[in-house]
């Protein structure tokens, strides 16, 4: 009997130092934890001077602590506020990228478009004096037109250049024969109507009509991916936080406090663990945001090179006056064949000859600095490009990036860092990306088969813009019009400070997962170590003892 009693003291003495002084001696000063815990802004009232026993405590281990249920609430809350902050700013910071991207290449497409209006205004002004100020409106409707459906009106662009085309040679035609008596509308409708078959400005509105098709459909489908975008990534960096990820993020941030461990820093796959389980659905952006961001990619290219913007966009007055001098060297054929087909007009009693000196001046050049323009697009392609391709890894980088600057670092950090319980080592492994992956996060519980529908309306939304932007690259003309109630059931919004636009908003069989659990069941609420449960043992084996003595 003797030798067990000796052996249960022995036991004993191992286990106080362990335990420190809580069981023992005075209970620990809670000053630090006062002093931070009101520099949060929270009041004193009820925070305890010194420890006292945690078994209160619902979110962080059950040991000795300065923390209540009260302030256990009050910072699980402000962790939660903290970390919906960090993302916000993330996603702001990203967002600025996007709408400065968006700012310097509208910028420059309507630059450009100016550029060409105002060019065209003083050189036809010059070369074709009357028959220009007559008829400015027909080239003034044409730019205006342009800049509509560049800006996401629901304008049928081939529609608008067949329209020019129609208008254009309905002028020059009555202005090629004044000696005529003024043509009526009737006929003026049939003119019209044989411009596929006469063919007057020769192949360059079929030309024509290929390149601004192919530039200002990929413009405007460019323009509109980076609202959509920047639309995302607000709307996403909005979701609020589960409360299961506040209750980590709690054991995260603010538990080591509660231990009186402020110095501890969390363990690096602990934190990776965290992020990852609060961040499971935003990494399910991962796959369409990269998908967009290529097809963006791919339209850029065609923004630069010979037949980039610039040069699309600059000569649209050269190749408006060279099909109108077309024209005008095939008048007498022309005017034969529509004479056939529309009938005589009838002669007036003028001196007009017809074609007067303005359609005799010679072909527009107009003079442009291509190499300047072409200079500042190839900038502007080089550097959205690589805003792009850096900003592709940023829905499954986020949990890296938020736990960099928290983290333990430096020699032996893994082995005195916090892992939710106590300083020791981390053992769990750490989780995938994305939603699926998190089945067996031990930090985070997650019902795997309930996403997050904000997210997902999100991930649609990012489908249908790089579909759009796809056909695009072939050429087809894309439909803007607001699909947002046929996605999201949402109202109005998609304005990121100037640039509103007519385009779409941003859009698994029910089990419980199974949780493996790295330490037995028990301890899920407790994450406990067995130092910190030793000040129990300790007093159950002096309670051994004493019974002992008394037999």
């Amino acid at each position: 009997m003797d030798s067990f009693i000796i052996a249960a003291l022995a036991v004993c003495s191992l286990t106080a130092p362990v335990c420190g002084d809580k069981g023992t001696s005075k209970a620990r000063s809670c000053s630090d934890i006062r002093q931070f815990y009101s520099g949060k802004g929270f009041s004193l009232d009820g925070v305890p001077q010194a420890e006292i026993s945690g078994e209160h405590l619902r979110t962080c281990p059950q040991g000795y602590t300065c923390c209540t249920s009260g302030m256990e609430d009050e910072l699980a809350t402000l962790s939660r506020r903290e970390m919906e902050g960090l993302l916000r700013d993330a996603g702001r910071s990203l967002q600025n990228s996007l709408t400065g991207q968006y700012k310097a290449f509208d910028g420059y497409f309507l630059e450009l478009l100016n550029r060409s209006d105002i060019s065209l205004q003083e050189t036809f002004t010059q070369t074709y004096g009357l028959l220009y100020s007559q008829n400015w409106q027909v080239f003034s409707d044409l730019y205006t037109d342009l800049r509509h459906y560049y800006r996401g009106s629901n304008v049928n662009l081939e529609e608008v250049l067949n329209e020019f085309w129609s208008r254009l040679l309905e002028k020059l035609f009555q202005h090629a024969n004044k000696q005529y008596a003024p043509a009526g509308e009737d006929y003026l409708d049939c003119v019209s109507k044989q411009m596929e078959t006469l063919r007057p400005f020769g192949d360059i509105p079929r030309i024509m009509k290929m390149i601004v098709t192919r530039t200002f459909v990929a413009a405007r489908s460019f323009v509109q991916g980076l609202v959509v975008s920047g639309e995302v990534v607000r709307k996403v960096s909005q979701v609020q936080l589960s409360q299961e990820c506040t209750r980590a993020m709690m054991r995260l941030t603010y538990c080591p406090h509660c231990r009186g461990m402020a110095s501890a820093r969390p363990c690096a796959n602990y934190c990776s663990n965290v992020m990852k389980g609060c961040l499971a659905n935003q990494a399910d952006l991962n796959t369409e945001w990269r998908h967009l961001a290529e097809t963006m990619i791919q339209v850029a290219d065609r923004f630069d090179g010979p037949s980039g913007v610039d040069s699309v966009i600059l000569t649209l007055p050269n190749r408006i006056s060279e099909a109108m001098q077309t024209m005008n060297d095939n008048i007498e054929s022309i005017n034969s064949k529509l004479f056939q087909s529309c009938g005589s007009l009838s002669a007036r009693d003028t001196s007009s000859t017809g074609v007067d000196d303005s359609m005799k001046r010679g072909k527009v050049v107009v003079e442009d600095k291509l190499v300047s323009g072409s200079s500042k697009m190839d900038k502007l392609v080089t550097d959205v490009t690589m805003r792009l391709r850096d900003m592709q890894p940023y829905w499954v980088s986020l949990p890296s990036i938020l736990c960099s600057d928290r983290v333990a670092t430096g020699t032996g950090a893994e082995d005195k860092c916090w892992n939710g319980m106590s300083r020791a080592r981390y053992l769990p492994e750490v989780m995938g990306d994305g939603l699926a992956s998190q089945i067996n996060n031990p930090e985070v519980e997650i019902d795997i088969t309930k996403p997050d529908m904000t997210i997902r309306q999100q991930i649609m939304q990012l489908k249908i813009m790089t579909h759009r932007l796809k056909n695009a690259l072939n050429g087809q003309d894309v439909d803007f019009q607001d699909t947002s109630d046929d996605v999201s059931g949402s109202g109005s919004g998609n304005c990121v400070d100037e640039m509103c636009y007519r385009g779409p908003r941003l859009v698994v069989p029910a089990t419980q997962p199974p949780i493996i659990y790295q330490y037995p069941p028990e301890n899920k609420k407790v994450k406990a170590s067995a130092s910190q449960n030793l000040p129990g043992i300790s007093i159950y084996m002096l309670s051994l003892i004493t019974l002992l003595l008394r037999r």
